[in-house]
């Protein structure tokens, strides 16, 4: 059983020889270590927080793909801010979810329908309370700025796979490609050759993530082909649950022993998603095992602790302090080179 005794061990010694987690390396480039270098750290557990991280404890704190809440979410230790792009009517790259402004801004309408100036009139609101906050939409440039160094970035793409080459250009212009994730659902031969095409418009030097969910794609080998076309560090995997059935009790045919496998193979993260969907059942990306049953049911070892169990060593949720708080206490996380402390030894009484 893993303890956080022997996981500061392993951390020790893994830094030791590696050279990695210097005092003078920045935060993300100790994550970036830790991302680029998946089987030297399979007892640790990513944590991504999911539209940067606006909801904790069942509440929301943030409004989300807020600055505020990517401040938040570095501030708890979280290892990735997801946050969504879409386009403004004069051409900007724009941090929103929602196609329309009605949800989270004090603004109505679509987002492609405003200028930039005109967005930023908009104020984000916090969706659990509806208070109106002081931050405005924020441009895909601002929030890469308050990102850099820190942590790292997923930029969830709400375009078309032709708009990646502008986010990443922006990412290039401020120094910080590396530390951009950028991902697209793959499903089959062609539309692997269509992403891949995209790819190689971009050039390399940033992260790609490719997305994989078991409603079309029923095999672990086709993680495989995927790892050849693309070589990634990471590949999300989605175990649907569309109805109210009884939770997975396997993970489906993703999370299985041979996926586990080609993970190792590849040096790449399974990334996993507990987050919660409006208007889906619990868990709907997480065979019902997701931040409901970790919080309101009191019951994180059947989830956060379930997904890591089976090869998980990134956790993308709503819930970051709480899933940090409990893969920390269970042996799951292992500390970075600004977190560690000496353990003290147990108060013993001399053998003479």
């Amino acid at each position: 059983m893993r303890t956080i005794w022997l996981s500061f061990l392993l951390y020790t010694a893994v830094a030791a020889a590696s050279g990695q987690a210097l005092a003078g390396e920045t935060r993300a480039r100790q994550i970036l270590d830790r991302f680029e270098h998946a089987n030297q750290w399979r007892d640790h557990v990513m944590v991504a927080a999911h539209r940067a991280g606006s909801m904790q404890a069942g509440k929301t704190l943030y409004a989300e793909n807020s600055i505020a809440a990517v401040e938040g979410s570095i501030a708890m230790g979280a290892e990735i801010v997801e946050v969504d792009i879409r386009r403004s009517k004069d051409g900007e790259l724009v941090v929103m979810h929602d196609s329309w402004l009605d949800r989270t801004t004090t603004c109505k309408g679509e987002v492609v329908k405003y200028t930039l100036a005109e967005l930023k009139t908009c104020r984000l609101v916090v969706e659990g309370t509806g208070a109106a906050t002081g931050e405005t939409v924020s441009t895909l440039r601002e929030m890469l700025m308050a990102t850099r160094d820190r942590i790292l970035i997923n930029l969830d793409n709400k375009l078309d796979v032709g708009a990646l080459p502008g986010m990443i250009a922006v990412a290039r212009d401020l120094g910080m490609a590396e530390q951009v994730i950028v991902k697209e659902n793959l499903w089959n031969s062609q539309r692997i050759s269509t992403v891949k095409a995209a790819m190689e418009t971009i050039g390399g030097g940033f992260q790609f993530m490719p997305i994989i969910a078991d409603d079309a794609v029923h095999d672990a080998g086709f993680a495989g082909t995927v790892d050849r076309a693309f070589s990634p560090r990471a590949i999300e995997l989605i175990n649907w649950r569309a109805g109210a059935e009884t939770l997975t009790e396997t993970g489906g045919p993703l999370f299985s022993t041979r996926m586990r496998a080609a993970a190792v193979r590849g040096n790449w993260h399974i990334w996993a998603d507990t987050y919660a969907i409006a208007n889906k059942p619990g868990g709907f990306l997480a065979g019902g095992r997701g931040d409901e049953l970790a919080v309101q049911a009191s019951l994180p070892r059947e989830s956060w602790g379930f997904w890591a169990d089976r090869g998980a060593t990134i956790i993308q949720t709503d819930e970051p302090k709480a899933a940090i708080d409990w893969l920390a206490a269970n042996g799951f996380r292992v500390p970075y080179a600004d977190e560690a402390r000496p353990v003290e030894p147990a108060n013993t009484a001399s053998i003479n």
